[in-house]
């Protein structure tokens, strides 16, 4: 896992790796779509994200974990 997307849960889900409170919506969106990626990723612990305390305070970007450029898969 490249450093950068790190997050502090890692979930292994039909083939796929979650990393980090990744929003279920995503989650759903990955597994129907199901790109040619290893997964996604929500960096960190950003407040107000699933399972984190806090208010959300700007959009969260979620992360494809590809084997090369970090691209954004959504932002929500």
């Amino acid at each position: 896992m490249p450093e950068a997307l790190q997050g502090c849960h890692t979930l292994l889900i039909e083939g796929y790796v979650v990393e980090g409170h990744v929003p279920v919506a995503q989650v759903k969106r990955l597994l129907a779509e199901r790109p040619a990626i290893k997964g996604i990723s929500l960096p960190g612990m950003p407040a107000g994200s699933p399972g984190m305390e806090g208010e959300k305070t700007e959009p969260f970007t979620v992360y494809e974990i590809g084997d090369g450029d970090t691209k954004v898969f959504a932002r929500e």
